[in-house]
């Protein structure tokens, strides 16, 4: 299969090439633990390079602003139907190229420049999105961050509350990008409604558990609900915004210029096309609604139920090895872990690790010292590697591969025997071999 996938390539441009064979190695000899990374299936990747990746389609299917359109609409059709059907949705967009534009596309739904937003703080498990001052979502909006508790690593709900109150928010986000545990709507969306506020989840992180039921559903408590389409959700890298229920603009939001008021739905996808984007990536599209029908098969919950499994079979080693680790522990598949009292930094870990072919992020703590170049703690996740089939004997064995590096980050003694266990374990869960040479 790699002679005949990548043979154009291979003689028209093989710098490229090589780089394509590189890459596909390095994802097979290491040990992909970052949490918002994943393998997607032969069939994604064959719908993800495959010819729609021709098609201009500006517009939604059966309204758009090209001829030519009509095989695109079909894969776009099926991209929102199976998604709707995935999460139990009345409405889907699967046009944002990423989260952060499905972002961008319902703030501006919901707010206008200048509104107050509440998100939790990015150095405390948020995201860039949810109004960090380098981001779009800081630098448009009045934002109000939100922390978790110091002593648990959870949010004080009694104290969002009041917080709420005191600065109302128009739109208040939860969810994050190395939060632990579950996300609790339900109180969330008691204080959007007592502040006055609408609730955004964004479930990025955490979609293919919610898809599954084993995450608690976003509905009926968040008014709109953003993702990707990758992380747990194992599909090719964008974004998507779903709502549960449509329902007529209440909320003295309307149309621009026409001032008609308008189905909530109507102005999201407004404000995707022409708001924040142009042509949808029809490819990608097509790769999403094969990941959805993926997700949509009763072995995709039990791929799920691996996912936590694993990362509270390794939570529990990295606590029997001393670790210290936010919240104390997991409900999902991330793992944070605050590196202070072991005298090394998230950015010394995380270059140890991947000289030894294990590969992390380094990743802010709550009420960090470090900038966000350095950090203090790390984040590891396992969706990746349940997709190549490991379990928990393997996750309690890498736990122990990463303690030992992190007692030793400097010796090149024991990050070339690790490399080696590394090596003899990511043979035995082979990926893409197809694609290798």
């Amino acid at each position: 299969m790699a002679n005949s996938l990548y043979e154009n390539l291979k003689h028209s441009d093989p710098d490229v090439y090589d780089s394509v064979l590189r890459e596909t190695d390095r994802e097979h000899e290491t040990l992909e633990l970052i949490a918002s990374e994943n393998f997607v299936s032969y069939a994604v990747l064959e719908a993800a390079g495959g010819v729609m990746t021709n098609k201009y389609a500006e517009g939604y299917p059966g309204r758009r602003y090209y001829g030519g359109c009509e095989w695109v609409d079909v894969a776009e059709d099926i991209a929102r139907d199976r998604v709707k059907k995935l999460f139990d949705a009345e409405y889907a967009n699967v046009q944002p190229h990423s989260g952060s534009q499905a972002n961008m596309a319902a703030y501006f739904t919901f707010l206008k420049p200048g509104d107050v937003i509440m998100g939790l703080d990015l150095s405390h498990g948020g995201h860039l999105t949810h109004g960090s001052p380098v981001n779009f979502s800081g630098r448009l909006f009045d934002v109000v961050s939100y922390q978790v508790e110091k002593e648990t690593g959870r949010v004080d709900f009694d104290k969002l509350l009041k917080r709420a109150k005191e600065e109302k928010p128009k739109l208040i986000i939860c969810g994050g990008s190395a939060y632990p545990r579950n996300i609790e709507f339900e109180k969330y969306r008691q204080v959007a409604d007592a502040a006055g506020a609408f609730l955004l989840a964004d479930i990025a992180h955490p979609a293919g558990l919610v898809a599954t039921g084993i995450h608690p559903s976003p509905w009926p408590h968040c008014h709109v609900v953003t993702s990707t389409t990758h992380k747990t959700l194992r599909g090719p890298r964008g974004g998507l915004i779903l709502m549960g229920e449509d329902w007529e603009n209440s909320w003295g939001m309307v149309a621009p210029k026409s001032g008609r008021v308008k189905m909530v739905s109507e102005l999201i996808d407004s404000n995707v096309m022409p708001g924040i984007q142009g042509g949808p990536l029809m490819h990608i599209i097509a790769a999403k609604a094969v990941a959805f029908g993926e997700a949509l098969q009763p072995e995709f919950s039990d791929y799920c139920a691996q996912i936590v499994k694993n990362a509270k079979a390794m939570a529990e080693t990295f606590l029997r090895l001393d670790f210290r680790l936010v919240s104390g522990g997991t409900d999902t598949h991330v793992i944070l872990i605050d590196l202070t009292d072991k005298n090394i930094t998230g950015k010394v870990a995380e270059k140890s690790l991947e000289a030894a072919g294990i590969t992390v992020n380094k990743n802010m703590v709550p009420y960090d010292e470090r900038s966000p170049m350095v950090t203090s703690g790390i984040r590891v996740g396992t969706p990746a590697m349940t997709t190549r089939g490991m379990g928990v004997d393997e996750m309690q064995q890498i736990a122990q591969m990463i303690g030992r590096l992190i007692s030793a980050p400097d010796d090149s003694t024991v990050q070339s025997k690790i490399r080696q266990e590394v090596k003899e374990l990511t043979s035995r869960f082979p990926l893409y071999p197809d694609l290798r040479t």
